[in-house]
Formats: structure tokens, C-alpha cells, sequence
């Protein structure tokens, strides 16, 4: 049968659900002291007094409980990643955006039902960016339809059939004082995280990788870093792309998958006696993970970092490698010349036949950096860079006097740059980055096709090179050329309007642009921001308020929650800046943008 025919098949069988269950999940968040690198012990977040944090596993249809009890000295807060939160959008985590952060010795159940989406998700802090000192965790949610896509290599535990893998970038530096020397004093020092996998330095330790003999193994990739990208591939061996951030595609071949920041990647990988996915050279017994950026110098043996993790062969025999081996047809010098297929939004199709939506709005934002009058450089969406409101923009939504006013953008604060969005409108939403870096974009709340890749307008182009910190050997100069090359070079564009795939976090290149499309069906207050960290903390977010009239009438925040806000000094009701109908005294000014010289 041919696979579009297989494909349509399993999209149109009745599907089979087991019953629902209550997943109860207890986080003690507190800090913990540890060497990860051999760079000396820091402190860091752990949950239940240690590191990393285990995975979460639930069933699609359950509903998961998650109590957090907060030892810090400081707030904290829980987002789920990926997860719409349909319905319950005051349990969305981002402090100040969706609630009050729970209080030092406060304790607070975020619980929530996971009802129409399975794949790769994960849980981080989403307070003062604490998911940087380790605060974070794979959230897995199986598939329980009998007749799911590729229910045969479904999560379900069976260490035959599916394993995971997650990656963190690790620097020997708390995030504040990292955020602080960038904000203050920029460009600031390189400095060179290590690359964990599975919660443990890759130099020093790498998870077994078992592959059957006679069956298909299917291999979640999570990308949970605050600033760089990992890669992850088998050399020799093609893969098989299946998921986006929680998302069905079609069987992709790659030879390799590239995560930024935030994203995620289910794969199957063929039984170790299929020769079919063989690559053009022998295949290796190891894979590869690399941590790798393009925008801080590379040096060997810090950027990229390479780890290889030992592969196991289970089933009824141990071959010494795959039968690939046993294939090969080309030599490894001719592989040589041929450029590794890693994955592609564009490339990758949706599993469901689903074409590009047709768009009711069109909105078009630019991402930036600008130095501002107070000496600080800063990133920006629009010019604007982002701020909390003095109380979280879903109240003031909920708590404004009158439809029309919660409709009134300027009352939740210039610098939250909010956009309302009108219910059940399809939005194409446009990202330009006319920058030198990449900028992976996260929206809370929706998933989104990604439809279209190109180059910037020349006019938005910036006319000189960024500043770089002088390294040794060279290394300046080299990421130097590389910015000029990025300058001088203008690329195609390419789209996917016939079947283009879902995610939630989206790279966007520098001096491209890309556009999304995603349909306002989930009432709520939804951030978009770059999921590098340290970009996020420098202010590249906005705010988008979705069906402001339909959340008043349909949202209760349990009075727990305004306890929270009581416990802090932190009110609950009004505008932006805490006060009823349109004074906003109180605000901070809004900062003022270095004119750039004639």
C-alpha cells in the first residue's frame, strides 16, 4: 500500500481512547549546590534536593497535578511548554503575564488537563528565568489513541520501542549575573557552556542508546537549553523526522536533527537488520550529539562540543554494527561531498492533510537591539523593549471596568507591546530579523504552521558589522567573516502552502524573515518571545490578548491564586499600572532609544 494511502487510512479510523487519569506530580523547588563541568560547584534550582529533574509521563487525556512547593527566597513559577492551557489560561506559568508567582514557603497545584495533544513537551520555570539554573523538565505525553500514528513506536515506557534523550546548555555562571554583564557592559566575555544530556555532562557521561534487531526504535529529542543548539544524528544512518513540538509529520528522511532552543523532535530510527535506510558510508556503533553556536567564536573542542554516546543492539542478535554495513555501495570519500540533510520547517509535511490556513489578519513585527539613553544595549520587537506591567495582564484584562477598555492596548502598558486579537481570526504573523544572531520564537498557547522562509528588505538591513571580543587565534576575525557573510548574502524564498507542518517554536535566521500562521481559537493572554534566554531577559517579547470578551466572561483565577498576589504586595485588579480606568501613573518611563548617528 502506498504510504499517503496508509497515512489517510490512519487519519480516518475512529480512535480508541483508554480512560483518563490523574498524574500527581510533587515539586519541592529549592536550590542545590553541584559541579556539572568540573568548573567548580554553583548553585543552582533543583527539585526534591537534587538535579536533573526526572521526566513527567502522561497519558493524552490526563490530567496532571503538579504541587510546587517553594523553598527559595524568591518567587517561582511553572510553565508547561508547548501545552495550550485551552481554557485554563490563568495556569500558563509566566510570571506577571498569567499570575502572581508563588510566594517563598508559598505552595501552589497547577492542574490541568492535557485532553487533544500528545508528543514532546516540557516543564521550566518561568520566573526571573530560572529555568536556566535548572529548573526544567521533559513532560512526555503518549498517544493513547488505539489507532494513533505510529502507536507501534508510541511512549510507552517500553525500552524496546522508545527512548528519550533532553539537552541543556550549562554555564558556570548564575543567569542574573550573565544577563547583567550583557545588558550593562555589551558585547560581554565568550564564555562556553557544557552540554548535558539526559541532565549529565556528555564528557563525562552519554545514555545508552538501544536499538532492536527486528524493530523500529523511536527516539524523542528535547532541546532544553537557555541560549544554544544541539545536534543529534547516528552517522551513516538516515532517520526518520515523525514529530514537531507535539505535532504529527510525514516520515521525513534526514541524516540529522537540528533543535534550537525550546524545540523538540520525535524520529524513528530502522530496525538494525533494515538495510533500506542505509546511508552512503558504514554506519557507526556511537551517536553524535553536538552543542554548537554560530554567533560566539568556534573553537575546537568548545564550540562545537561533540559527545558520542555508545549504541546497543538488543533482540534476538548483537550485530557488531547495523546491516548497513553490509550495504554499502559508495565509499566514504564520496559521502564526503555530499552535504548532511539535517531537518527543515519547509522540507518536513504534516501528517494531516491540512493546506495553509486562509488569513483574516496579516501582522508584521521586526526584531532588534538598540542601545538606550540609560547605557544599556537591550532587544526590542517593534523598537520596543518588553516589561511586566505592575500586576499580570490577565487580570487587568478580567478586571478592567469595560469590554471596550480591556480592548484598549495602552492599558496593559507600552512596554508589555501588546496586540489584541479578535476570536477565531487567522492570523499570518510575519518575523523579520534584520540581525546577526538567531532568534528561536515561542508562542504560548498555539501551535502554528509554518508556511514561508525569505530575505529581509534590504532596508532593513543594518549598513555595519556588531561589535566582537577579542579572542585568541583568530577567532574574532573568523566570526567577523562570518557576520559579513551573513550581510552579503541574500537567500531564497521557500515555502510549504500545500501541507505545511506545526510547531511552537520557530527559528528565525538572521536576515530572513518567516512566516507563520495560527488560527485565535484559545482565549487568553499568550506571550511571544525568544526562547534564548539571555534575548528574553534583554526584552524581546510582546504580548498578544486573545478574545478579551470571551475570557471575561469565561476565565474564574481561584482565589489562591489572588493570595498569591496579597502575599507579595502585588494587586490584582486594574490596569497596567495597578490603578481603574485610564491612569497609568505609576509606570516606569519608557526608555528612550540612542539616536543612531548621521
Amino acid at each position: 500500500m502506498e504510504l499517503t494511502a496508509i497515512v489517510a487510512l490512519l487519519l480516518s479510523m475512529q480512535c480508541l481512547r483508554t480512560q483518563a487519569a490523574t498524574v500527581r506530580v510533587r515539586w519541592d523547588v529549592g536550590y542545590v549546590y553541584l559541579d556539572c563541568d568540573g568548573r567548580g560547584v554553583r548553585r543552582a534550582i533543583g527539585v526534591n534536593g537534587t538535579l536533573p529533574v526526572p521526566p513527567v509521563y502522561l497519558n493524552k487525556g490526563d490530567r496532571l497535578e503538579l504541587q510546587v512547593n517553594n523553598t527559595l527566597d524568591v518567587p517561582t513559577s511553572v510553565h508547561a511548554h508547548g501545552v495550550f492551557q485551552n481554557g485554563t489560561a490563568y495556569l500558563d506559568g509566566p510570571s506577571m503575564v498569567t499570575q502572581c508567582g508563588i510566594p517563598p514557603a508559598g505552595v501552589f497545584t497547577y492542574s490541568y488537563e492535557v485532553a487533544n495533544q500528545s508528543g514532546l513537551f516540557w516543564l521550566h520555570g518561568h520566573t526571573a528565568h530560572q529555568n536556566a539554573a535548572g529548573l526544567r523538565a521533559p513532560l512526555v505525553v503518549r498517544d493513547t489513541d488505539a489507532q494513533a500514528p505510529y502507536r507501534s513506536q508510541e511512549m510507552d515506557g517500553n525500552d524496546d520501542d522508545y527512548q528519550l534523550l533532553w539537552f541543556e546548555d550549562w554555564y558556570p555562571r548564575e543567569f542574573n549575573a550573565r544577563a547583567s554583564l550583557t545588558i550593562h557592559h555589551f558585547p560581554p566575555p565568550v564564555t562556553y557552556p557544557s552540554a548535558l544530556v539526559n541532565g549529565h555532562n556528555g564528557a563525562w557521561q552519554m545514555p545508552l542508546l538501544r536499538v532492536a534487531h527486528e524493530k523500529t526504535r523511536r527516539i524523542g529529542l528535547i532541546n532544553m537549553s537557555i541560549t544554544e543548539f544541539f545536534r543529534f544524528s547516528i552517522p551513516g544512518l538516515k532517520l526518520l523526522a515523525i514529530e514537531t513540538d507535539g505535532y504529527y509529520t510525514m516520515p521525513t528522511p534526514v541524516d540529522g536533527v537540528d533543535l534550537g532552543p525550546g524545540q523538540r523532535y520525535s524520529v524513528l530510527i530502522p530496525p538494525a537488520n533494515d538495510t533500506s535506510a542505509c546511508d552512503v558510508q558504514t554506519i557507526s556503533p556511537v551517536y553524535k550529539v553536538e552543542l554548537y553556536a554560530d554567533f560566539i567564536p568556534r573553537r575546537p573542542g568548545l564550540n562545537p562540543r561533540v559527545h558520542y554516546g555508545r549504541i546497543h543492539y538488543v533482540g534476538k542478535r548483537q550485530p557488531h554494527v547495523s546491516a548497513c554495513t553490509a550495504n554499502t555501495t559508495h565509499s566514504g570519500s564520496d559521502k564526503k561531498k555530499q552535504p548532511m540533510a539535517w531537518t527543515n520547517d519547509i522540507r518536513i509535511q504534516g501528517l494531516a492533510n491540512q493546506r495553509a490556513l486562509a488569513v483574516d489578519r496579516h501582522i508584521e513585527v521586526d526584531l532588534g537591539g538598540a542601545e538606550f539613553t540609560d547605557h544599556t544595549v537591550r532587544d526590542t520587537i517593534d523598537g520596543v523593549t518588553f516589561a511586566h506591567a505592575r500586576i499580570p495582564t490577565l487580570y487587568s484584562v478580567l478586571t478592567l471596568p469595560t469590554d471596550a477598555m480591556a480592548r484598549n492596548t495602552t492599558l496593559y502598558g507600552v512596554q508589555t507591546h501588546t496586540v489584541v486579537l479578535d476570536h477565531l481570526q487567522v492570523i499570518e504573523l510575519k518575523i523579520n530579523n534584520p540581525n546577526f544572531l538567531v532568534h528561536p520564537m515561542h508562542l504560548h498557547g498555539h501551535r502554528f504552521q509554518v508556511v514561508e522562509y525569505g530575505p529581509v528588505e534590504l532596508s532593513k538591513r543594518p549598513t555595519a558589522l556588531p561589535p566582537t571580543v577579542a579572542e585568541d587565534g583568530g577567532a574574532a576575525e573568523s566570526l567577523s567573516a562570518y557576520y559579513a557573510h551573513i550581510l552579503s548574502t541574500t537567500v531564497p524564498v521557500v515555502g510549504n502552502y500545500e501541507r505545511p507542518t506545526e510547531r511552537d517554536t520557530v527559528m528565525v535566521p538572521p536576515m530572513q524573515y518567516v512566516r507563520i500562521r495560527f488560527r485565535a481559537d484559545n482565549p487568553g493572554v499568550w506571550l511571544l518571545h525568544c526562547h534564548m534566554d539571555i534575548h528574553f531577559a534583554m526584552g524581546m517579547a510582546m504580548t498578544f490578548v486573545e478574545a478579551p470578551e470571551m475570557l471575561r466572561k469565561s476565565v474564574n483565577v481561584p482565589p489562591e491564586m489572588l493570595d498569591m498576589c496579597s502575599a507579595l504586595g502585588v494587586g490584582a485588579r486594574g490596569n497596567a499600572a495597578g490603578n481603574m480606568y485610564f491612569n497609568l501613573d505609576g509606570l516606569p518611563p519608557l526608555p528612550t532609544i540612542v539616536p543612531a548617528a548621521v
